[in-house]
């Protein structure tokens, strides 16, 4: 056990800079000894929430798109070379088999079928004079 120190025993120790350690220069009150030592103290606590929220896995984007073959217009999905034609396909977009008919769809086609198939009236603008 540590014996308590009297009250008339005081030992007083320099304030250190709570980044590098080194003493705070004598003056005015100073929680950091430098701006570069506030800046690594600031990084050094907003690093840590940061690492603690781990960044969603990268997806390829081939893996959503739809290719379409110029030759005999099968469309593949991630597949950008046709097996049958022996030839490169090309890039339609964003899209992946439709749910309903099997077939492979582009999210274009998609939200160009829901427009039209809308039973809500397209707002016409008018021009007043």
């Amino acid at each position: 056990m540590s014996t308590p120190t009297p009250p008339g025993d005081v030992s007083v120790t320099p304030p250190a800079c709570p980044a590098c350690g080194k003493p705070l220069p004598a003056g005015r009150s100073r929680r950091f000894c430098s701006p570069a030592c506030r800046q690594a103290a600031y990084r050094q606590r907003h690093q840590s929430a940061a690492a603690e929220t781990p960044l969603p896995r990268r997806r390829s984007r081939l893996q959503g798109t739809i290719y379409q073959c110029p030759e005999c217009e099968t469309r593949y999905l991630a597949e950008q070379w046709c097996p049958d034609c022996s030839r490169p396909c090309q890039r339609l977009g964003a899209g992946g088999t439709c749910p309903c008919c099997e077939e492979m769809i582009t999210i274009e086609e998609l939200t160009e079928d829901a427009a039209a198939s809308s039973p809500l009236p397209v707002a016409s603008t008018s021009v007043h004079h």
